[in-house]
């Protein structure tokens, strides 16, 4: 069983993954994660990423500054759209190798571009993890050490709600302490206690 987990960032995906995981005894695959592997320097997607922005978003040691992409990609959505593509195309490929030689039988992946990337299309199950704007903007704040306006600026680039309650086949809506959230409901409807 594959079950995909997605939603806007500061909505808790990666904690409600860990929780599921830890339900189902699942692998998880963390599509950040994936990411950062394949975007190591000497990597085909680290090199179609500096042919995209140039090598100004190059750190001393040539590994990618990541603070500069994201500043650029929040502040222009050509760009920003030209690297999901590549980032799909990598990412989804690597993300399906790794399902390949997985020998667990449940996975669960973390993707906060689940539909738009089309690896919905490898799910059994979907989920999508909502959360109150004041909650996502508190997380991401403190998460990455930013300041609120720079925080609502990427949320304001994101899909709404109703785009994962249309999409998923189910919600988990997470405004709690995450040791407060159950996943029993959701584990009960796929079958698995």
């Amino acid at each position: 069983m594959i079950i995909g987990i997605t939603g806007n960032s500061g909505t808790g995906k990666t904690e409600i993954s860990k929780i599921l995981a830890k339900k189902i005894n699942a692998k998880i695959i963390d599509a950040d994660k994936v990411v950062k592997k394949i975007s190591e320097p000497k990597n085909e997607y680290y090199k179609k990423i500096v042919e995209l922005f140039g090598k100004e978003v190059l750190k001393q040691d040539g590994g990618l500054n990541r603070k500069k992409i994201a500043d650029i990609i929040y502040n222009n959505s050509s760009v920003r759209e030209k690297l999901d593509n590549l980032t799909y195309i990598y990412v989804v490929k690597e993300i399906k190798n790794t399902i390949d030689q997985s020998t667990n039988d449940n996975i669960i992946i973390d993707a906060p571009l689940l539909f738009e990337s089309g690896l919905n299309k490898c799910c059994t199950y979907t989920i999508a993890v909502i959360a109150d704007n004041r909650k996502k903007i508190e997380r991401i704040i403190k998460r990455d050490n930013i300041d609120e306006k720079i925080a609502i600026n990427r949320l304001n680039i994101q899909k709404d709600d109703e785009y994962y309650k249309q999409r998923a086949d189910y919600i988990i809506i997470n405004n709690k302490k995450i040791e407060e959230i159950n996943v029993e409901e959701i584990c009960t409807k796929i079958g698995k206690n």
